[in-house]
This record gives C-alpha cells, structure tokens and sequence, in this order.
C-alpha cells in the first residue's frame, strides 16, 4: 500500500523554479527515511524531467541551423563563421547572469534561444553581404572590410534598440520580477557583447573560410568574375 501526501508552495520571492526543485531534491534526500520518495506534479514534473535534456537540444537546434545555412549558402564552410560568432554573446549573457546573481532557469533558457536567433541574424547579414562583394570582384579581404562597414549602422542601430527595449525587464520588481529580470539580463548581457564581437570576429571568420572555400572550388570565383567581365 503507497501512501501519498499531497504538498503544495509558492517560490521565495528573488528564488526560481529551478532552484526550487534542486533545493527539494537535496532536503528530501537528506530528510526523508528510507522508502520515500519526492514526485512532482503539473509544469513542475515536466521541468524536472526536461532539465537534463537542455543541452542535447540545444545542439540539435545548431545542427539544423547549420545544415539550413550549409543549404543556402551552398558550402560547408561559410556557415562556420556565423556559428562560431554566437559563442560571444553566450559567453556575454552568462558573464551578467554571474554578475547580476540570475540563475539558469526556464527564463534564461528562453532568453537565449531568442539571443541565439538574433546574433545568427546579424551574422548572416554580414556574411551574405561580403559574398556579394566577393561576386562583384573584391578581394576577399575588401568583401569582408566592406560589409562591416556597411552593416556597421543598422547592426548598432537594431542592437541598441533591442538593448534599450530590455532595460525594463532587466530591472524590474514586483510580482514575476525574477522572470522578467531573468530575460533581460540574459538578453542585455548577450546582445551588447554579441553585437561587439561579432562586428569583429564575423569579417574575419568570413575571410577565413572563404579562402578555405575557395581552395577546395578554385573555380568558383573564376566562374563569376568571367560572368561580370
């Protein structure tokens, strides 16, 4: 015979769902005797049992992006340098999550899912514009000078926007302020240092791997410059 025990709460004010759980998980087994056990219920139960598979997602979702950007750009290596841009803002939103003491929770998680989506955004903006460049007859190194440049002011201008746009829920208060603040930071923190690096690492990705693409298919650019001739 199972005996169940019903046990229903609300987390601290400042605290997360996340934590919430781990703090039971650790006190139940510490304090709990022997043949008991903890089950959650609702979106609880849920978060509890997908919290371990975050991780293998998040891969699966770049391997998608990847293999669309391998698609559209018709090459295996020019998507690698709008995958390897996203890693700066990442690193820029944990780096104000420590800072701000926000944990990784299901806010956080969202926050960069939509962080991830507008850096590779950007990034793609740059990329595509240098390989026109590269069509009309620039050097590989002009095509990625010149797309910076071009894509300098509406790449500040959305960042700054979006940046200014969280500043609300980043510092927000009252009730479901630790979700609020928990998007904001991750999304503050990812955009300005995405958005620096980016402007900076993406160009020279692009020169990079455009030569690496061009050394496998020596014949491509050849192909297009007698096209513009």
């Amino acid at each position: 015979m199972k005996l169940h025990i019903d046990v229903s709460g609300n987390v601290a004010q400042g605290g997360s769902t996340g934590s919430a759980i781990k703090a039971i998980q650790e006190v139940a087994a510490k304090e709990l005797p022997v043949g008991y056990s903890v089950e959650f219920s609702g979106i609880t139960r849920e978060e509890s049992r997908t919290s371990g598979h975050v991780v293998f997602i998040f891969i699966i979702s770049a391997l998608f992006v990847y293999l669309v950007m391998v698609a559209l750009y018709e090459s295996l290596f020019i998507p690698l340098a709008v995958m390897l841009s996203v890693p700066f803002g990442l690193a820029g939103s944990l780096l104000f999550a420590q800072l701000f003491g926000v944990e990784n929770n299901i806010y956080m998680q969202i926050g960069l899912i939509m962080l991830v989506g507008l850096l590779a955004k950007t990034s793609i903006l740059i990329t595509e514009y240098a390989s026109q460049g590269r069509l009309k007859g620039l050097s590989i190194g002009q095509a990625a000078l010149q797309s910076a440049k071009e894509r300098l002011r509406p790449i500040l201008m959305t960042s700054l926007t979006m940046i200014f746009g969280m500043l609300p829920l980043m510092f927000a208060t009252g009730a479901g302020a630790n979700g609020s603040r928990t998007i904001g930071v991750c999304v503050v923190g990812g955009m300005l240092f995405g958005t620096l690096g980016l402007l900076v690492t993406v160009p020279a990705l692009f020169a990079v791997f455009q030569k690496v693409q061009e050394r496998f298919k020596p014949m491509t650019v050849q192909k297009m410059d007698d096209e513009m001739n």
